[in-house]
């Protein structure tokens, strides 16, 4: 009787600091997740508006890194949501709130479901440099697609693919790879990590 109580409480005891440990793992990952943001967000605020007001988006690298480091759904969809309320707070494309929204939710998604495919694949920098580039494309597109049906685009659409996003995909495709060894580098030191 004894022994089956305190095999109950050992049990109980254990399952619970599982619990608080998951809960501390993932508020962990979600506070990096954040930071990466954060630094996106800094240099997607510094980066000037170029043709019609549309502007590189380093913001993208630094989400589709935190995607690529940590592809859980609730993480991606975190990540989506709270990297187009940023790139909304800080865009100089006229009316471009609700398309820097749309983009990423839709980029993270897309990135979602082509790393659960290739989730084979070892992750190497050939593959985390296509994910950045491919994801930026995405972005790029979906946002110029949503800005044309919502609010109009300031510049012909081929202008702004030739001009913005097709160089941004080439720069975010070596971007995304040096801020993932970057990032990886500093998880390693730290003791960081998310798979």
């Amino acid at each position: 009787m004894l022994w089956d109580e305190i095999g109950d409480w050992f049990n109980k005891t254990s399952k619970n600091k599982q619990k608080k440990e998951r809960l501390i793992m993932n508020l962990k990952n979600n506070i990096f997740t954040t930071l990466l943001l954060a630094i996106g967000l800094i240099l997607h605020q510094i980066t000037p508006g170029i043709l019609g007001g549309m502007k590189f988006d380093f913001l993208v690298i630094f989400m589709i890194v935190g995607i690529i480091l940590n592809p859980k759904f609730q993480n991606v969809l975190l990540t989506g949501l709270l990297g187009g309320f940023l790139s909304a707070m800080t865009t100089t494309f006229p009316a471009g709130q609700v398309p820097n929204i749309i983009d990423k939710l839709v980029t993270s998604l897309v990135l979602y479901l082509l790393i659960k495919a290739f989730n084979r694949i070892d992750l190497n920098l050939i593959m985390v440099g296509l994910l950045g580039g491919f994801g930026t494309l995405v972005s790029g597109m979906v946002f110029l697609t949503s800005a044309l049906y919502i609010v109009g685009l300031p510049a012909p659409l081929l202008a702004l693919i030739v001009g913005i996003v097709i160089p941004t995909s080439l720069i975010n495709t070596l971007g995304t790879v040096f801020i993932y060894k970057l990032v990886k580098t500093a998880m390693r030191s730290s003791g960081l990590a998310f798979r």
